[in-house]
This record gives C-alpha cells, sequence and structure tokens, in this order.
C-alpha cells in the first residue's frame, strides 16, 4: 500500500541557515523541528530528507562531514522520538573543484532526481505528499515532482518569498512560520479533506 511522503530541506528547515555547514559544530537544529518529524511519524507520512551539498563539489568540506551531519541529525532525533526514513543529498556541482562530484547532475533541486530516487525505494502516494522547504528551488522541484510545496519563513524563506518569487510566478500551497507550523497544516489539511 503506497504511503504518502513529506520531503524535507535540510540548511534553513531543519537547521540554521549558517551558509555552508562547513564543521558539526554549526549543525544547530531549529526549535520544533524534532516534534514536528515525530508529528509527521505518528500520522503515517514517510519523512524523507533531500538535500543539496554542493559544497562537497566545491570543494570547502569532504563528503564524510555531510554523513558525520546526518547521523547527528538522527542521533538528536532519535533522542526525541522523531525519524527520518531515508536521507538523500547531491554533492554535485558542474563547475566545482573536486573531479569526481563536478559534474551536471539530475538530483541537484529544483531538478527531481533526489525525489525519483525516493519513489525507486519506497511505494509513495505522491498525489498526497509535500516538499517543505526555505528556498524558490524546494518549491520548483515540488512543481516538477507534481507534490505541493511549502515554503518555511526559516533560512531564505522570507528572503525568497519578498524578492524571489514575484519575479518566478511561483505560488507554495502554504506558507509555514517554520518546520512545526508546516506539519501541523499537513495533519489539519487531511482531517478536513478526509471522507
Amino acid at each position: 500500500m503506497k504511503q504518502p511522503a513529506v520531503f524535507l530541506d535540510r540548511d534553513g528547515t531543519i537547521n540554521e541557515q549558517m551558509g555552508y555547514i562547513n564543521h558539526i559544530s554549526r549543525f544547530h537544529l531549529l526549535p520544533g523541528v524534532p516534534e514536528a518529524i515525530r508529528l509527521l511519524n505518528e500520522h503515517g507520512y514517510l519523512v524523507i530528507l533531500v538535500s543539496n551539498q554542493s559544497g562537497v563539489a566545491r570543494g570547502y568540506f569532504p563528503v564524510e562531514l555531510v554523513h558525520e551531519v546526518h547521523a547527528q541529525l538522527k542521533a538528536l532525533l532519535r533522542a526525541r522520538d522523531a525519524r527520518l526514513d531515508e536521507i538523500f543529498f547531491c554533492p554535485h556541482y558542474a563547475t566545482g573543484e573536486i573531479p569526481e562530484y563536478s559534474k551536471p547532475c539530475d538530483c541537484r533541486k529544483p531538478r527531481p532526481g533526489m525525489v525519483r530516487k525516493a519513489v525507486e525505494r519506497f511505494e509513495i502516494d505522491m498525489e498526497n505528499s509535500y516538499m517543505i522547504g526555505d528556498r524558490h528551488t524546494d518549491i520548483e522541484m515540488a512543481e516538477r515532482c507534481e507534490v505541493k510545496g511549502i515554503l518555511v519563513k526559516t533560512g531564505y524563506g522570507l528572503g525568497d518569498l519578498k524578492y524571489v518569487f514575484p519575479k518566478l510566478g511561483l505560488k507554495p500551497a502554504y506558507i509555514a512560520t517554520d518546520l512545526l507550523d508546516a506539519a501541523r497544516w499537513i495533519i489539519r489539511s487531511r482531517r478536513e479533506n478526509s471522507p
């Protein structure tokens, strides 16, 4: 049986937006994140992280640091009875410094490659799935993947909302204060739309 999913951006949505997280000490969860993810877990959503990490290709930090950050993220969530069902990240950047990762790809948001990988791995009910992020690229990817896009005002959200969205003609399904507000809106919407 297919399960709805919530695809989550990382930097600016789950943790503080600090530019590149180039050291583990710079990784700080935003308030309400474990509660938001636990709420989605409890209501039967797959929770899948999809994150651009071009700092790997640019030579700002090794790919091992991305794995270290994700291990810490999982541990912090587990301590609060929350979990991610899967993590996908794109280490690529076409004009990067590290040859192995410096190439065009289908996984860098807003391209749909990471969501496609998730669909290959899980039986996902895409019609009832969501993408939550703080950038226009997250909402653009949501449109390309035909899921509902939610913009959070954390991270780059407020700036993108004011300066970028009007030029692009993109419209999120919902504009949330933060991830917890977004998760509550998803649950509320499902209740309101259920027969």
